[in-house]
């Protein structure tokens, strides 16, 4: 018996309708499988520390403190727990331990046993090249620890017997150049990796720590670490650090990485015309301006057309100041090896944007270069890439005030060409109103072999 067309047009139209039906069903199915938490880790930083939940799919969640004794707990819905606990050692400052289960209501509830009470933070991410899922939970302890450090001069050579100096009262105050030096990515972003599994994050630091201890050994220069180990600082809590420190100039580390193996060499880059002319915006945008000077002047008190003229004359000065710098590195890095370009770069990083710190970032080699990322691995390759550094850093810093001179007894400068008053103040740490004011200054106009007393 045949069937009719119609009747062949409402079984195909049933089938199509029972065939969505069917795949709505298993993608709801699929949407309310419960998520598992598949590791844990956790990175503990100078100011904080991190927990790293790895989830199979996103989830939410609640966080909430509760007393006596202090605990933070996780709330998860939908959730297991299939990962390993790590231990924590006895002497960390903030947890005593991990515990999870089941809530009554369902879900999955981690609890912190924490030593002292803590302001937490957290939140998402999503899968990248190297992990899936994630639940961030960030613990900062009430009394914040350590803004950035200053590593030992001997630390890294354990068999180098420490130096003997006599101290007198003129070198206690001798004029120190601040190097804020920035070994980029830590902790759960681990940069770039090599063929060999070399990870940037770790030879940076490395390269880093060896830049400070040399600059340490030396009587005009004083280094500060913005991380000193394996965990993650934001980038621009990375510009804060070296503020709060009162960095003279501030380096950030990395090593490059390109889809083609061939790609090799170090590069210098500085900040942006555009980059520099965004942050302008954001700094002027900026109700209150806090602790944020520029040139030793702060910017809250001053009408909006004053704080954009004197943030211009700052980054313009500070621009030339890390033109400057970098030209002298990159020059020193051609010593070392293959330089991937022969002038200085511009981009637009983060890290290079402070309108008040002469800036480089320094891409000391191609991580996904094979020859390069075995040099890279070598502690003697990594000695030398600081050692340019440093030359390239001292070959400015020589010529912008003596390194033998101490604040009691420099009395005078003589302007020099590409000079600006706000650089002067910041290179002597002085405000430039009190430098107007002990030369009887009216305006902030000064020419090339001027000569201007600088006040203690």
């Amino acid at each position: 018996m045949m069937m009719s067309i119609n009747a062949k047009k409402h079984i195909k139209t049933g089938l199509m309708r029972l065939s969505a039906l069917i795949l709505l069903l298993s993608s709801q199915f699929v949407l309310a499988a419960p998520a598992n938490i598949d590791s844990l880790r956790f990175w503990t930083a100078p100011d904080h520390t991190r927990l790293v939940f790895g989830t199979s799919s996103p989830v939410e969640h609640k966080i909430f403190m509760l007393a006596n004794p202090a605990r933070l707990v996780i709330d998860i819905e939908d959730s297991g727990f299939k990962a390993d606990i790590p231990a924590f050692s006895s002497n960390h400052a903030l947890i005593d331990r991990v515990r999870h289960g089941k809530r009554n209501k369902g879900g999955l509830r981690v609890v912190l046993d924490l030593k002292q009470t803590i302001k937490p933070k957290s939140f998402l991410l999503k899968p990248n090249s190297q992990y899936g899922h994630r639940l961030v939970v960030d613990l900062f302890p009430k009394k914040q620890i350590v803004i950035a450090e200053t590593p030992k001069s001997n630390s890294a050579n354990k068999n180098t017997p420490p130096k003997v100096v006599k101290s007198t009262k003129a070198e206690s105050t001798k004029k120190k150049w601040v190097v804020a030096i920035d070994a980029g990515h830590g902790g759960e972003d681990p940069g770039a990796k090599g063929h060999r599994g070399t990870k940037e994050k770790e030879v940076v630091l490395s390269i880093a720590k060896k830049l400070a201890q040399q600059i340490n050994q030396r009587d005009d220069m004083k280094a500060v670490l913005i991380r000193s180990g394996d965990y993650y600082v934001g980038l621009r809590q990375r510009m804060e650090k070296a503020r709060q420190a009162r960095a003279d100039l501030f380096i950030s580390i990395h090593a490059d990485a390109f889809k083609d193996q061939r790609a090799r060499g170090s590069s210098v880059y500085v900040l942006s015309n555009r980059g520099a002319s965004s942050e302008a915006a954001r700094w002027l945008a900026k109700g209150e301006n806090e602790t944020d000077l520029v040139g030793g002047v702060s910017l809250d008190d001053k009408s909006d057309v004053l704080a954009s003229v004197l943030l211009d004359l700052s980054q313009n000065a500070t621009k030339d100041s890390s033109a400057s710098i970098a030209g002298h590195v990159l020059s020193n890095l051609k010593s070392v090896g293959h330089t991937h370009k022969r002038k200085v770069q511009h981009a637009g990083f983060i890290v290079l944007k402070s309108p008040d710190i002469p800036s480089i970032l320094v891409e000391t080699a191609f991580i996904s270069n094979k020859n390069e990322e075995t040099k890279l691995r070598d502690p003697k390759h990594q000695t030398k890439i600081a050692r340019a550094i440093l030359k390239g850093v001292n070959s400015y810093f020589s010529g912008q005030a003596p390194s033998s001179a101490t604040l009691a007894q420099v009395q005078t400068y003589k302007i020099k060409k590409g000079d600006t008053l706000s650089t002067i103040a910041q290179r002597y740490q002085v405000s430039m109103r009190s430098i107007k004011k002990a030369n009887a200054m009216k305006s902030s106009t000064i020419r090339s072999g001027q000569v201007i007393r600088i006040p203690s």
